[in-house]
């Protein structure tokens, strides 16, 4: 036991763990760091690369890759009903918390830990998961924090053209011009250590304001999180990478996304900025041994 957790240390838990601390010390060092375009830069240009040659490359099975589609939006639900519960025996604010609740960090850290525990394979089962999750942020996510949504705001987002692209290729069984599959390789790549950096960067720049409220959020995250996964996988009869796909995406922290969109729509975005790190630091401290019952 004491060797596979160190060996999950080392292969999975080590390389997301450096690559934010990269960022965290960028942060504390004062270093130039635009996160705004750096942000942009991921989502509009190497998460759709990573979506399109992650998909065209790796045959999941389309059964499998919507049936994880579907399983992130049926766990999605239960975090929204069981956050919108909690938050109303508790008095909390509905509009300030219920998204850091509902909303995992499914993408800064969710892809990245698919891939290094699961391949390939596993990634592309994180993207079907990262996908409705980022639709469902940008529609029932933005109306929670705003009371009001543009559907704009996700048809103008490039990984669905992505996706859809990706979708033509394999369906249609079309052989990706190598040319096409080298560039968005070669872009996609560098999405997930960017998006580790930028994780650590915002944990060392964010503040922690009313720790025991942010603690007890963090909890909700974490503590519902991880049973519904567990939970969701043996309900969708998944195995393998799926279930462990599915298993680490709903145990995430909260997102980092859920601070910009309180931000944002006039939420307490400081309240939600300490349940970012309490739930990141959380998250680092129980992985290993999430991964060892996953990958065991």
């Amino acid at each position: 036991m004491i060797a596979d957790l160190a060996r999950i240390l080392l292969d999975v838990v080590t390389p997301v763990a450096v690559c934010a601390a990269v960022g965290f010390v960028w942060a504390k060092k004062k270093q130039p760091f635009n996160s705004e375009m750096v942000t942009r830069l991921v989502s509009n240009v190497g998460v759709p690369s990573l979506v399109f040659s992650t998909l065209v490359n790796v045959d999941v099975g389309g059964g499998l890759f919507m049936e994880m589609a579907l399983a992130a939006f049926v766990t999605s639900v239960f975090f929204f009903a069981i956050g919108w519960a909690i938050l109303k025996l508790t008095g909390l604010p509905i509009r300030t918390y219920l998204n850091p609740i509902a909303f995992a960090n499914t993408g800064n850290m969710g892809l990245p830990l698919c891939l290094l525990a699961f391949g390939e394979e596993g990634l592309a089962l994180g993207i079907a998961y990262f996908v409705v999750n980022v639709i469902l942020l940008l529609t029932v996510g933005i109306a929670v924090a705003s009371n009001e949504y543009n559907f704009r705001d996700v048809v103008k987002r490039p990984f669905i053209y992505a996706l859809i692209a990706a979708g033509v290729f394999v369906v249609g069984e079309i052989e990706v011009p190598k040319a096409v599959m080298s560039t968005t390789k070669l872009l996609g790549n560098f999405s997930i250590p960017l998006m580790l950096i930028t994780l650590g960067y915002s944990l060392a720049t964010l503040q922690i304001v009313s720790a025991k409220r942010a603690a007890f959020i963090s909890f909700c995250r974490l503590g519902v999180g991880i049973p519904v996964g567990f939970g969701s996988a043996m309900l969708f009869g998944f195995t393998g990478a799926a279930y462990g796909t599915l298993v680490l995406m709903c145990s995430m922290p909260v997102a980092v996304i859920t601070f910009l969109l309180a931000e944002s729509y006039g939420a307490d975005g400081k309240a939600v900025a300490g349940a970012v790190i309490i739930s990141t630091l959380a998250s680092f401290a129980v992985m290993p041994a999430l991964l060892w019952v996953l990958m065991g």
